[in-house]
């Protein structure tokens, strides 16, 4: 890949100068890239996207037990109008916007300036890695019971590292191969609950639906639930460059995982929910097999753990995936080192992919509770600038060329990021002192560490470079031309 040097001092001036400069369009719905890899079509983009925010219904049992069955199905069809598709949108037109690798990393810079987007990496990099270290940990939980020594200590320890490095060579072997085992994993984690429902036909009771206790609703555990499976749509935003013709793959995949998502955790509440006897107290992780069981027998509950199990394997090469191409794209803009840059001969970022799989490693040793509250707080943070930096290039470049555009003007974007906004400000409030602590550490220490590679930069300590294959952000911005709309 040609590259040519540039200085971070240099590219702050070009941020600073942006507005003066001349305009050109890239040609659409084509990602500045050199096609030397093969890029990830609309199906596995969308079991990708499937597995980097949900990975099927297991989790969502928490809900029940803390709002009771109507507002557990409620808040699975209402919550996605006020996070989900507001946060797929902005997805769907920043990531047709910039179809590179990097992606909200690349939305904040060119919006709020380079400083700014480091931030933003730092942050969802943090907040990736963080979730990513509790797939391991929790696979290991539903063999313990198999494998008792499992449990803890020695042998607990080495599964994890195990786990992880078979995992992490996977990414290695390309995103094509993580697509295509992203799609056998979630249809293995989807079918048992196909049978549950087939099965749960002529056992359902609709009344157990409506049941309804204002008076016994824990709001905090009923919202952290629904916000932690329902988030994430942006990380796809990260893989924009190795996608095909991603202005119209990245939307369309968006929209048909958006579907996929909200039905594979509504449908098998519903089922669940309405074929059983209501027991709140038992609506706990792991519930689903439990039902599996009762409808179905040993086997039935036998796949349900199984598919729960593998689901987070799924989750955990997305997720990585998502992790390692953001940091080979920060590279590229010249935001980290060039080493983060270099591919490996299957086109995956070998120092990204060994940068996020040490980070797991570090953070299994942090409890399930500690690990969802940092990645939350750190995602709300990144999710925030995220919002201005839509809402500012909404403002200031109306007529630049976005493949895929919300049909909303100035004003409905701005609308369009209430909501989700004063939920960001909910969620931020709830967290723990501990975790305020911990998570705004993290963030200063991003406050510090992008100064520090600046003088690095400059004293010649590590090789920064920006990929002429990417247009400048700052003298190749998009004007006078009207954009389409899919």
């Amino acid at each position: 890949m040609k590259q040519r040097l540039s200085s971070a001092k240099q590219l702050s001036v070009q941020m600073r100068e942006h507005n003066n400069a001349e305009y050109v369009q890239l040609e659409e719905g084509v990602s500045p890239r050199l096609d030397n890899f093969k890029k990830v079509s609309v199906l596995p983009l969308v079991f990708l996207i499937f597995y980097e925010v949900s990975g099927g219904p297991f989790g969502v049992e928490d809900s029940v037990q803390a709002a009771g069955p109507l507002l557990a199905l409620l808040g699975f069809l209402l919550f996605p109008l006020v996070w989900s598709i507001p946060e797929a949108l902005i997805t769907a037109e920043m990531g047709t916007m910039f179809p590179e690798n990097g992606g909200y990393v690349v939305w904040v810079s060119s919006a709020l300036g380079p400083f700014w987007g480091f931030q933003q990496g730092w942050a969802k990099w943090l907040s990736g890695v963080i979730d990513n270290a509790l797939y391991p940990v929790l696979f290991l939980d539903y063999l313990k019971s198999a494998v008792p020594a499992l449990a803890g200590g020695f042998p607990r320890l080495i599964a994890v590292l195990v786990l992880t490095v078979v995992l992490t060579y996977m990414n290695y072997r390309g995103l094509s191969i993580v697509g295509w085992i992203a799609i056998l994993l979630g249809v293995f984690s989807i079918l048992p609950f196909v049978v549950m429902g087939l099965i749960a036909i002529p056992k359902l009771k609709p009344s157990r639906w409506f049941v309804l206790d204002f008076n016994n609703v824990d709001w905090g555990l009923y919202l952290n639930t629904l916000f932690w499976n329902l988030n994430y749509w942006d990380s796809i935003s990260t893989l924009a460059g190795e996608v095909e013709n991603p202005g119209r793959t990245l939307p369309r995949a968006l929209r048909y995982a958006l579907i996929l998502v909200v039905l594979g955790y509504f449908l098998p509440l519903l089922i669940g929910i309405g074929s059983v006897p209501l027991h709140r107290e038992m609506w706990s992780d792991g519930y689903f097999s439990d039902i599996a069981k009762i409808l179905g027998g040993v086997w039935l509950r036998s796949w349900v753990q199984g598919a729960s199990a593998l689901s987070n394997m799924g989750m955990f090469v997305a997720e990585m995936s998502s992790d390692s191409f953001q940091l080979l794209g920060m590279a590229e803009r010249g935001m980290l080192p060039e080493c983060f840059g270099k591919r490996s001969r299957y086109g995956t970022p070998v120092t990204g992919i060994l940068f996020s799989a040490s980070g797991v490693i570090l953070l299994s040793w942090l409890s399930f509770q500690e690990i969802v509250a940092a990645e939350n707080f750190l995602y709300c943070f990144g999710m925030i600038m995220e919002f201005i930096a839509f809402v500012k290039l909404r403002m200031k470049y109306p007529a630049a060329s976005r493949p895929y555009k919300i049909p909303i003007g100035t004003t409905g974007a701005i609308l369009m990021c209430i909501l989700p906004t004063m939920l960001i400000f909910v969620v931020l409030a709830v967290a723990s002192l501990k975790v305020m602590f911990v998570s705004l550490f993290a963030i200063l220490v991003g406050l510090i560490m992008q100064p520090c590679l600046s003088y690095s930069e400059k004293k010649g300590w590590f090789r920064f470079s920006i990929s002429s294959d990417l247009p400048d952000l700052h003298s190749a911005f998009y004007k006078g031309t009207e954009p389409w709309i899919e």
